[in-house]
């Protein structure tokens, strides 16, 4: 069972900048939204294709990126403006008339979360999203609305959500819930509400935690 982990912030508050210190070798990022990275990218390529050389998938698609997951080999993946995913399908069947296209992009949703806890043990997924205020003032993931938050809560799928945020002009991110958020983390994995908004850390915390990597270690001694 993979370890897959939220991370939920609003633009500019640092989602996609928070993966600069990731391994560029270990690391698959699937991009929903074709854009450049927002830090020096030595290492980071964007693949033509599935079998073609590169650390970088442009795509939307569900089903590809889900096959991404289960098929390439690297250890971390990052799904950036996984809300796209949705919303660009949403926008793509605008003209459908009736609810199935809820129920669809819903579905593709929930297997895409699916698989991101499905894949080896060793490996972690990082889904980086926009966020969005609801009614009771709660700040949540970003979807398309009631009618597919009446079938999913994707937060609820996940045992990790951080949420991004700028104090001081300094980015950090929030390892617990504030009340009014969907953040949260297990007791101990973190010491502060607030660490650096550096996902290389968190996935080293992550391991720890989690021991990932210490029956490697102890065979190779």
């Amino acid at each position: 069972m993979s370890i897959a982990t939220m991370v939920l912030g609003e633009s500019g508050t640092g989602k996609s900048t928070s993966l600069r210190n990731l391994h560029p070798a270990r690391t698959l990022l699937i991009q929903t939204i074709r854009k450049p990275l927002p830090f020096r990218s030595q290492g980071w390529k964007v693949r033509a294709s599935m079998k073609a050389d590169g650390n970088i998938i442009q795509t939307d698609s569900a089903e590809l990126i889900e096959r991404a997951m289960r098929t390439l080999p690297h250890e971390i993946v990052v799904i950036d403006d996984f809300q796209y995913m949705l919303a660009n399908e949403f926008m793509r069947r605008s003209d459908e008339k009736g609810f199935d296209k809820f129920t669809d992009i819903g579905k593709n949703a929930w297997n895409v979360l699916r698989a991101a806890t499905d894949l080896a043990d060793d490996r972690r997924v990082y889904i980086l999203c926009h966020t969005a205020t609801d009614d009771l003032g709660r700040t949540k993931m970003k979807t398309i609305g009631k009618l597919l938050d009446e079938k999913i809560t994707p937060e609820g799928m996940v045992t990790i959500c951080l949420r991004t945020m700028v104090r001081d002009g300094q980015y950090m991110l929030a390892t617990q819930n504030s009340g009014s958020d969907t953040t949260k983390s297990p007791m101990g994995m973190f010491d502060e509400l607030l660490i650096p908004n550096d996902l290389a850390a968190v996935d080293e915390a992550i391991c720890t935690y989690y021991g990932i990597g210490v029956e490697v270690e102890r065979e190779a001694a």
